[in-house]
């Protein structure tokens, strides 16, 4: 990355995280909870995941990896406000929102790198939180 000054700029690792989600149970608090989907996931998640649970709880693994990068835990900001988008490649990005973009700037995490998996029965995320 090219700063300010034109100059060559080094990001070094503020964080990591990783989580795994077991995708049958995941999907049971789904059908039990169903208004769930729309405190944790904004409307383009859930439209970007087409109705597949694996790729709901991947996603859902990816914000929980966040909080674990930024050194915080389930509750420190609304998992819709940590947004999981994926370019025209294919590749997963972090885009984070209010109460999670406060967290993120007091850890100083400027930029993230983010890392999904998934089978039918369990579903992953890597997240690096980075300067």
């Amino acid at each position: 990355q090219l700063g300010q000054d034109g100059h060559r700029r080094m990001s070094s690792v503020i964080g990591v995280g990783i989580d795994l989600v077991d995708v049958d149970r995941f999907a049971a608090t789904i059908a039990r909870r169903p208004k769930l989907i729309t405190r944790l996931f904004t409307d383009h998640e859930i439209a970007d995941a087409a109705g597949r649970p694996e790729r709901l709880a991947a996603r859902f693994a990816a914000k929980e990896a966040a909080l674990k990068v930024m050194g915080s835990g389930i509750g420190a900001a609304p998992f819709a406000s940590i947004e999981v988008r994926r370019a025209e490649s294919g590749a997963p990005s972090l885009v984070l929102h209010g109460r999670a973009a406060e967290l993120a700037e007091r850890c100083r995490i400027g930029n993230w790198q983010l890392s999904l998996t998934h089978t039918h029965r369990t579903a992953g995320a890597v997240a690096l939180g980075l300067s």
